[in-house]
């Protein structure tokens, strides 16, 4: 009975890909910090980032939902609770609303109307927009789409603020321009993957010697976008000395990639992805906390 109750509840948890969540809550985190009157109460950004998670765990849930079938057609998403069998379509449908009802007024009740707004406009873009729009039909679906990967810092903004300003923008920002080059790296080595789905990646409509081109452009335009808290005086030389360092590693991992052109050279880049945004955040949250 134990067994059975934890296996449903973990099918559950698989459905709001939950490896994505933290950070979801990672890059809202510091804008909390950079509130004009500092940092809120515990509470308050506890349930503000819930809020948020829950957001993000009704978009993917949904987006799990509706891609089911072409998930099964690939090989990293065939073992997903839909496409494996482990959950009906239905229990993951109502699962998924029921998420989104939650996060939203969960949010009402603490943050208030704009970022409850701010939270059920990012499930409704990336369900509507991103998954049943864009992704099936543009191989462009990682930059327009990338909007609704970077809506943490958004709500948080509008959750401490009562609106977005400098601060929500700047960290949307960053977010929105690394997911070009961090879903394109994944792209090339996993190109007969989205090819047998049916999903126009840029590899597959433009080449892939023009992809490695652009996920470079892309990295090299996140550099002002990074420094960009620097020079507006939101953030210190603690995080600009990180933010140069990560910036130099994923613009030497862009350029191995363009001269060696493997599948080992694009998933270092992905790889170095993740650190790279793991490292700008993570300095943002240890100079906000101990400034």
């Amino acid at each position: 009975m134990a067994q059975t109750a934890w296996n449903t509840l973990r099918t559950y948890a698989d459905l709001t890909k939950p490896r994505l969540l933290p950070m979801v809550l990672f890059t809202g985190l510091p804008v909390l910090g950079m509130a004009p009157l500092g940092w809120p109460s515990p509470g308050f950004a506890v349930l503000t980032l819930l809020g948020i998670a829950l957001a993000a765990a009704s978009a993917n849930t949904l987006n799990a939902y509706i891609e089911r079938d072409s998930d099964a057609l690939m090989e990293r998403t065939r073992t997903r609770p839909l496409p494996a069998g482990r959950i009906s379509p239905r229990a993951a449908l109502g699962f998924g609303l029921a998420l989104g009802l939650l996060s939203t007024g969960l949010l009402y009740v603490i943050a208030g109307a704009p970022a409850a707004g701010l939270g059920v406009a990012s499930i409704l873009f990336y369900v509507f927009v991103y998954t049943i729009w864009l992704k099936p039909r543009s191989a462009w679906n990682a930059v327009i789409g990338g909007a609704a990967g970077a809506a943490a810092p958004l709500i948080a903004d509008a959750a401490v603020n009562g609106s977005v300003g400098p601060a929500g923008l700047l960290l949307f920002g960053i977010v929105f321009f690394w997911q070009p080059p961090h879903v394109w790296a994944i792209a090339l080595y996993r190109k007969q993957d989205y090819e047998a789905a049916g999903i126009p990646m840029l590899p597959s409509v433009i080449g892939d010697e023009k992809t490695r081109w652009r996920v470079l452009a892309y990295t090299l335009g996140l550099i002002p976008v990074t420094l960009a808290p620097v020079a507006l005086g939101l953030l210190g030389p603690v995080y600009g000395a990180v933010a140069v360092g990560a910036n130099l590693w994923f613009t030497l991992s862009a350029v191995r990639l363009l001269r060696e052109r493997t599948d080992e050279a694009a998933r270092n880049t992905f790889r170095v992805s993740l650190a790279f945004l793991f490292s700008l955040f993570l300095a943002m949250n240890l100079e906000l906390l101990f400034s």
